[in-house]
């Protein structure tokens, strides 16, 4: 029988406290989204001054790296070198914009968190710095 690790809600919800207050001390407004090993919603945070269209985008990119289990931004580059649509996977939710980071355990994506509201950049290290708390 194998034994299946799972991204457990006080996971999720730790990695949305510590983005929170980065964006709360650089009042930033951005929309952080954590999803199980499937691309399914564990747990969402939306700032005050976050976008509209940034809700979707960050449970996407969340959703991508899930089931793509790596960076969205990783994925993008490669689609874009490729020449290869995305589109040619099936799957409408995927983004290729960085800020979609795979959470792992043990060497196993146990779920995934997506940043979406500041720069590229600033989206990929916010998710980077979540999934490191428990990663490992």
């Amino acid at each position: 029988m194998r034994v299946i690790k799972a991204l457990s809600l006080d996971e999720a919800m730790q990695m949305l406290r510590v983005v929170q207050a980065r964006l709360d001390e650089k009042q930033l407004g951005a929309a952080v989204a954590v999803v199980d090993a499937h691309g399914e919603l564990l747990a969402f945070l939306r700032t005050d001054t976050c976008r509209l269209s940034c809700i979707t985008v960050a449970i996407n990119k969340a959703y991508t790296a899930a089931r793509e289990q790596g960076d969205s931004k990783k994925l993008g580059d490669e689609a874009r070198e490729r020449g290869f649509p995305l589109t040619n996977f099936g799957e409408l939710r995927y983004v290729t914009w960085g800020g979609g980071v795979p959470v792992r355990s043990g060497g196993e994506v146990v779920g995934a968190i997506g940043v979406s509201g500041l720069s590229e950049e600033d989206d990929i290290e916010l998710a980077r710095l979540a999934a490191a708390l428990v990663s490992g």
